[in-house]
């Protein structure tokens, strides 16, 4: 008695099997629905395993106590290995003329040097250049043509190809002699921004993505000779960008696969009563008993 009183409340009355009728259309309609259902199924499923790239912006306070690593790259064509330096200056007060440390220099066939650095700036304006200010010995003519590797602040990030410019300076390059023989300088102007990545598993790094523009010029000094330079000069900007992996929650790939099976078996469902209708309609026409 207890059984039969539950078994009113279901709502999954079963058909006996006796009183149901196959038909070939509703067995055509039945294989397209699963090949349809199984195509969807497939297509949801790699994107909930997707990892989609959110983007997001706010306001940052800069921390004037933070440093931050910064990768030089470049090759002076025409300039010495004895005679370049690198140079370090901030608004904090640092003044670092030919730095040396993580500082490797190397000779070119041309008769140039490329030099690669790693150091560490603080997050305040300033630059940091390429010159001829701690040579002891100064040469004759100072030519600057130069190619630049990669300049890059922060964290590497490259190899998780986020959106952005984390080293848009590399490969830029000035060939050209100098005209009539002017040493010319070389002004980099970069307006760089606070970028963090986060990884589905919470963990982060911190990079610095920068525009910049170029200024060329002949710089005098107060006794009226020539100190040609390839500055680098930096600014931070208050705006710091954050990207952050996320996966599609498990409750919308449910709710998804769940509206796919019942929306496909619904519609297949109404196209086979069609076809069935109309094929009894038309047997019945045949046989006359439908005027």
């Amino acid at each position: 008695l207890r059984k039969m009183g539950l078994e009113r409340f279901d709502i999954y009355r079963k058909v006996p099997k006796d009183l149901t009728q196959p038909t070939t259309t509703g067995a055509v309609i039945s294989i397209f629905s699963l090949i349809f259902i199984s195509y969807l199924f497939v297509s949801e499923l790699l994107q909930f395993l997707k990892v989609e790239i959110i983007s997001e912006m706010f306001v940052s306070n800069p921390d004037v106590v933070e440093v931050i690593p910064v990768f030089l790259n470049a090759t002076l064509l025409a300039l010495g290995c004895d005679y370049l330096g690198l140079d370090i200056q901030d608004e904090n007060g640092r003044h670092e003329v030919g730095f040396i440390e993580n500082v490797v220099k190397n000779p070119v066939h041309t008769g140039g040097c490329r030099i690669e650095a790693t150091f560490r700036i603080s997050k305040v304006p300033g630059n940091f250049h390429l010159s001829t200010h701690s040579a002891k010995i100064q040469p004759v003519f100072v030519d600057l043509r130069h190619v630049i590797h990669g300049v890059k602040f922060g964290d590497d990030v490259m190899e998780y190809n986020l959106p952005g410019n984390f080293n848009p300076l590399m490969n830029a390059e000035v060939l050209d002699s100098p005209v009539d023989n002017f040493p010319f300088s070389y002004d980099y102007i970069l307006k760089i921004v606070p970028t963090v990545y986060e990884n589905i598993a919470g963990n982060m790094k911190h990079a610095y993505q920068y525009t910049y523009a170029r200024k060329t010029y002949i710089e005098m000094s107060f006794t009226g000779q020539t100190n040609p330079t390839l500055w680098f000069r930096y600014d931070f900007t208050p705006i710091t960008v954050k990207y952050h992996e996320r996966r599609q929650p498990l409750y919308i790939f449910l709710t998804s696969i769940c509206a796919i099976i019942g929306g496909t078996f619904t519609v297949a469902g109404l196209i086979d009563s069609f076809f069935f209708t109309a094929s009894q309609l038309y047997k019945k026409v045949e046989l006359g008993k439908i005027s």
